[in-house]
């Protein structure tokens, strides 16, 4: 059994009910975060209605949350939902706005913690974003 992700008539993403449960409940977790709406619609009869204009910027505040973080543990945790989200937003068409880079700030600040030692912002996000692509193949439409 499998679930809708769409804008309007277009699918975003049609993934099993196990994957898209999960998802779901990532999403609620992230909006505490963030403090924003996702803009991923509840999901009613195998169906979630997707809002571009609020998952635009749900996307760019978990941009922006991520890039604060110092802990790898927690970057670990939330690097494959927000490689999820970057696809399901590129796929709505959505435009999202990285962090400029604060690699100088945290490094000087001794708060910049990584899962690769001496990796700055910039890395992080030239990673996420090549992550990002590892899901697109696996996320049917």
């Amino acid at each position: 059994m499998s679930q809708y992700y769409q804008v309007g008539r277009v699918t975003l993403w049609n993934p099993s009910s196990g994957a898209s449960s999960l998802f779901l409940r990532q999403v609620a977790l992230y909006e505490q975060e963030t403090g924003l709406p996702s803009g991923i619609g509840t999901m009613e009869s195998d169906e979630a209605e997707v809002s571009p204009a609020l998952l635009g910027p749900f996307v760019t505040a978990l941009l922006a949350w991520r890039a604060r973080t110092g802990h790898a543990v927690v970057q670990a945790l939330s690097d494959g939902f927000i490689a999820v989200c970057l696809v399901l937003s590129d796929r709505a068409g959505v435009q999202v706005h990285w962090p400029e880079s604060r690699a100088e700030e945290m490094n000087q600040a001794h708060a910049w913690e990584s899962t690769s030692p001496g990796a700055s912002a910039d890395e992080w996000q030239t990673r996420v974003h090549d992550q990002a692509g590892t899901p697109a193949g696996l996320m049917p439409r």
